[in-house]
């Protein structure tokens, strides 16, 4: 494939030396580049990088799900909350969407605010942000029914991070994107700190992992901040290119709110005995897998955010938390129990009957309203 071949030839430029032992317990030598350099090409190769050609990722026919496509529950009652949020700003009119995907979450929330509040959803700006050329197709597509009643900003994320909000509140929402960043693997191996690399192996075939010297201070730097101490032979990720844009857009904000809902936990939890690998998934065709060396390019990559991290940012950058609690608690102080319906019927498809499921699914479904974390900055 196109991909593994840039990546062996990246490989055979790099100064990064690092090395492995085989099967016989011998220490070999060899070129490597980070992890996080992998998977930065991996998912965001210009030409064959996962988010950034093929077919569309997400959804029945992609690889995974989101929220947004069990029913409009979750649209529904964030949207609720950032309405009133934006009463609490004085009537902010600006949404910012990071992510968006095919705009399924986005044609949800502006569909619930064009029902109960038609006034202020004509006064919306609505910018949303996403680098998938199909995605963004299929969003345009989607989103193309609110021409004419509601003003849509469509921008890449490379011109969005520039833009400065000096002059009035903005209320950004960024759903499953954290993950999504190149992450940095790093392990405790014989008392002493090692970057996970990758390079390639000749005998086997195929890339594979080895140690090499940390490749930046900042990581030593984020885990002293964020209390990561690791067991020995531990691996975990270190975000670095998440703590970055979550920077730089904090510092372009004056004042608004931002909203990150992603899976993920504290430094304490992801670091914990039962996570000794680490919390690095693939997902392809809907299967989740631990190989991220399988079908590059081919397959999502992602890794759970520290929620530890993105607080202590926020607070360096005179941001504080407004809101911190699982997906599942989130919808319940938003009121989703009251959104249940009672119905006589017997038919399991009649509208009552499938919103009702949508709620039991959201909140019960293998544990993911668990798993997932809402965490809410204001400045």
């Amino acid at each position: 494939m196109p991909l593994e071949q840039f990546i062996k030839q990246r490989l055979e430029t790099t100064e990064a030396e690092g090395w492995y032992k085989n099967r016989h317990g011998e220490r070999i030598e060899v070129k490597c580049i980070t992890f996080h350099e992998y998977m930065a090409i991996c998912l965001y190769d210009d030409t064959y990088g996962y988010y950034r050609s093929g077919q569309v990722r997400v959804g029945r026919d992609g690889d995974f799900y989101t929220s947004s496509g069990i029913g409009t529950i979750m649209a529904e009652l964030t949207a609720s909350y950032i309405r009133k949020s934006a009463s609490e700003w004085g009537e902010c009119t600006s949404v910012c969407e990071w992510g968006g995907g095919t705009g399924q979450l986005a044609s949800q929330m502006l569909s619930a605010w064009l029902n109960s509040d038609p006034e202020w959803a004509g006064k919306l700006s609505y910018w949303f942000i996403d680098d998938h050329p199909a995605h963004m197709n299929k969003a345009k597509d989607t989103l193309s029914e609110f021409n004419g009643r509601i003003r849509i900003h469509y921008q890449s994320a490379e011109d969005a991070i520039k833009v400065t909000w000096d002059d009035e509140p903005v209320i950004m929402l960024a759903n499953e994107l954290l993950d999504a960043f190149p992450v940095h693997r790093v392990m405790l191996f014989e008392g002493d700190l090692w970057e996970l690399g990758v390079t390639y192996d000749k005998v086997k075939g195929g890339f594979r992992y080895c140690y090499m010297a940390l490749s930046d201070p900042r990581i030593e730097a984020s885990m002293r901040r964020d209390r990561i101490m690791l067991h020995e032979g531990q691996e975990t990720e270190i975000g670095l290119a998440a703590e970055l844009w979550l920077s730089s857009l904090m510092q372009r904000v004056k004042k608004g709110s931002l909203i990150l809902i992603d899976y993920g936990d504290t430094s304490e939890e992801l670091t914990a005995p039962h996570r000794m690998k680490g919390s690095l998934l693939c997902y392809r065709n809907h299967q989740a897998y631990d190989d991220p060396f399988l079908s590059p390019g081919q397959q999502d990559i992602t890794a759970h955010v520290n929620f530890t991290a993105c607080r202590n940012i926020a607070e360096a950058n005179g941001w504080r938390i407004g809101y911190y609690n699982t997906q599942k608690q989130f919808l319940v102080d938003q009121g989703i129990m009251s959104l249940l319906a009672n119905h006589a019927g017997r038919d399991p498809f009649s509208k009552e009957a499938r919103r009702n499921r949508s709620i039991r699914q959201l909140l019960l479904s293998d544990g993911m309203s668990e798993t997932f974390k809402v965490l809410v900055l204001t400045k």
